[in-house]
């Protein structure tokens, strides 16, 4: 084996510090549309099929009185389109499971007690608890949200004990009709997600490449005198570019290798086997340009991005070489190794408890100052502030601000659609299903644009038991909405998150242990393999950690200079253990010189 070149030296001196503590709320491009998702019409679609039969079948019946119970387990669809079918089914089971809790949950107290106080009480411990458990399972999109509208809205719905049994059989029933529909596209597309997750690696790779590779021209442009930090203007002002360019990459990379391993030993068959080595073999691509983007080929790579669209046969790079053939191995026994249980994530100390804490404070506020006012629905103002609460105090703000526009705009629209609506039964069902529809197009694109359709779906919800006076649904949903925007963001205010400081020092000591077992792997004293692919996902937690406190109020000053040394450390031994790979292959390695100016340039 040849020797693994030397690392590129580290900066002289470390960078002065950036100011983190914000100084004040973000308004500008809060409420800017951004790019859709690349798979809206998947949760779209499947909660349009979900719900439309249950719904229609109880229209059909002439008892839409009990559609909200067969909603509640219809939304379930809405949730894991993102993973590997075997992944899914276990996810998808894990909704309907906690959704069913959740709804007997506020079944049996609102059998029990009338209590309003009691009620909220409840409903913000409950809004707490699924916050925690979402974040903690890392559910994605749509969270938390689903559930706690549906038990909110279930605990302030006049119930007796004797009903309690079937009102939950009717949840049951629409989730596991959401489960079918959403593990059915695996019969067409069994290795979607994968592909999908590979080809977002492959084009966030090529991105920073290019970033890297412009910033590199700009650096060697300027001349040896400008290589120090009075670089020309247009090279300063891709630095940061670069750093977020650089950040979605590994990102993604380590998406795209955490979608292959969810897969499953145990439903690994030939078929699946092979697919996934295939993909793999992208990824190892996407992997050793995200190391060396001086040497990259991003039309080489979105070429290959492209070619997953589809069905067809996924591309192959060239043949497998000897270090790709270890790296698959180690593939396969990852999949095959233990697994780390999301309840760890909630041990005390953990920084999801302060944001649990956030909801339970703010959603209580909310509730109890909506019944304060005598609002009729105190449950809306629970549901908004429940639905605000992000990783920070900034982020937390900023959908209050999208939370506050979308529904004032959403009223608007329920409006203009209502006297559609009442026309009759059905087309108040398809005034809801293509609400529905719209909500999950445009969510994706910016939070209120989606609440523009969310809002007056869940003011009909109210009316498939009776038709009412649109004037006083109106006028309670924009008291409640800003009652609880503005209490769920003071709560988070006070509620202060000081584990945001600790979360960064442990995940900087994290990515030290990382690097020193793959350091200790370069040296022939372990594998190199899963060692990199530790540390490529304990750069990720740094960075999401960095980030998370960065947007926080109350703290002190922030170790940014160990977490700027740590990254750098970091993706220096990462494109060391990719230079010893393509030493292995046969491929040869670049003199020092150039892997220096190539890191350099990267990371400028």
């Amino acid at each position: 084996m040849s020797s693994t070149p030397p690392l590129p030296p580290p900066p002289s001196s470390p960078p002065s510090p950036r100011s983190t503590r914000p100084r004040r709320f973000p308004i500008a491009g809060v409420l800017r549309p951004g790019k859709p998702s690349d798979i809206w019409f998947k949760p779209a679609c499947s909660v349009v099929v979900a719900t439309a039969i249950p719904n229609l079948t109880l229209l059909a019946l002439g008892r839409l009185d009990l559609v909200m119970y067969t909603m509640a387990g219809s939304f379930c669809a809405l949730y894991a389109h993102n993973l590997p079918y075997a992944a899914r089914a276990r996810a998808l089971a894990g909704v309907v499971a906690g959704m069913s809790a959740s709804v007997a949950v506020a079944l049996v107290t609102a059998s029990l007690t009338s209590s309003a106080v009691a009620l909220v009480a409840v409903g913000a411990v409950l809004a707490a608890a699924q916050k925690a458990l979402c974040d903690a399972a890392r559910i994605g999109p749509p969270g938390h949200l689903i559930l706690t509208f549906i038990s909110s809205a279930t605990l302030f719905a006049p119930q007796s004990l004797g009903q309690v049994p079937g009102h939950l059989a009717l949840t049951l029933a629409g989730g596991a009709l959401a489960w079918l529909v959403g593990m059915a596209p695996a019969v067409v597309r069994p290795h979607g997600p994968e592909r999908r997750a590979t080809a977002r690696a492959l084009n966030a790779v090529a991105a920073y490449a290019e970033s890297a590779q412009a910033a590199s021209a700009d650096r060697r442009d300027s001349g040896p005198a400008d290589r120090g930090d009075s670089g020309p203007a247009d090279h300063q002002d891709r630095a940061p570019a670069v750093e977020r360019a650089r950040a979605a990459a590994a990102g993604a990379v380590h998406a795209a290798w955490q979608s292959l391993l969810a897969t499953g030993a145990r439903t690994t068959g030939a078929r699946t086997a092979e697919a996934r080595r295939a993909l793999a073999r992208l990824v190892i691509r996407a992997e050793e340009a995200l190391a060396a983007p001086a040497t990259a080929d991003p039309a080489a790579l979105r070429a290959w991005a492209a070619g997953l669209r589809g069905t067809g046969a996924v591309p192959r790079p060239g043949g497998v070489r000897p270090g790709e053939r270890d790296e698959l191995l180690g593939v396969a026994a990852e999949v095959a190794g233990p697994k780390v249980p999301p309840w760890r994530r909630l041990a005390p100390g953990s920084p999801l408890l302060p944001i649990a804490l956030r909801t339970a404070v703010g959603c209580a506020l909310a509730g109890y100052g909506s019944l304060a006012l005598g609002v009729g629905r105190p449950y809306w103002a629970l549901v908004t502030a429940a639905a605000l609460y992000q990783a920070n105090v900034t982020l937390t703000w900023n959908r209050g601000v999208q939370r506050v526009v979308g529904n004032l705009v959403g009223v608007l629209a329920f409006a203009a659609i209502a006297p559609f609506a009442h026309l009759g039964h059905a087309e108040l069902v398809v005034s809801c299903l293509a609400l529905a529809f719209g909500a999950e197009a445009l969510i994706s694109r910016n939070y209120w644009l989606g609440t523009v359709c969310v809002t007056p779906m869940a003011l009909l919800v109210t009316e498939f038991a009776r038709f009412q006076q649109p004037g006083e649904l109106i006028l309670d949903r924009v008291v409640d909405t800003l009652l609880g925007a503005v209490l769920g963001v003071a709560a988070a205010v006070l509620v202060t998150n000081r584990r945001a400081v600790d979360q960064i020092e442990q995940a900087v000591d994290a990515v030290d242990r990382a690097r020193e077992r793959a350091e200790a792997g370069l040296a022939g004293a372990g594998a190199v393999e899963p060692a990199r692919r530790a540390l490529t996902a304990a750069l990720v937690d740094l960075r999401a950690a960095a980030d998370a406190a960065a947007g926080e109020w109350w703290l002190g000053a922030l170790p940014e200079e160990r977490v700027i040394a740590a990254e750098r450390a970091g993706h220096r031994t990462l494109a060391a253990t990719v230079r010893r790979r393509s030493d292995e292959n046969g491929q040869g390695t670049r003199p020092r010189a150039e892997a220096a100016d190539a890191w350099e340039g990267a990371r400028a």
